[in-house]
């Protein structure tokens, strides 16, 4: 099932590189957890200072049956993100993260239920 995708930019024009980047990170993310439903993704150019090179911001929002996982990563913690691909990966990474525990909670809250039924028939 190919997870409905969208891709929004603010503050920069829309690039078929980043887009391609990110599809590519997202059909990762599903394959790991087949329970994403939606994935949307806001890639925000901020210029922090005049001076300085403008730092991207990268905010996930994933749609799960029974939660919803939202990450950003703000540019002023990590000057790395002048560059919008590192800005992508650390984002990704950290969605990962978050999903991974999701799945952990999710087995963890299937097992109980199954000791419970078990328990209740013996």
């Amino acid at each position: 099932m190919q997870v409905p995708l969208q891709i929004k930019y603010r503050y920069m024009e829309p690039s078929a590189i980043i887009d391609a980047r990110i599809k590519e990170r997202c059909h990762k993310l599903q394959r790991f957890a087949e329970y994403v439903t939606s994935c949307r993704v806001i890639i925000d150019a901020q210029h922090v200072h005049q001076h300085k090179a403008v730092l991207y911001r990268v905010n996930i929002d994933i749609n799960l049956p029974d939660e919803e996982i939202i990450t950003s990563h703000y540019p002023d913690q990590d000057q790395a993100h002048a560059n919008v691909n590192v800005a992508i990966r650390d984002a990704f990474d950290v969605a990962r993260c978050e999903l991974e525990d999701y799945v952990r909670r999710r087995r963890a809250d299937m097992k109980m239920q199954g000791t419970k039924l078990h328990n209740m028939t013996a």
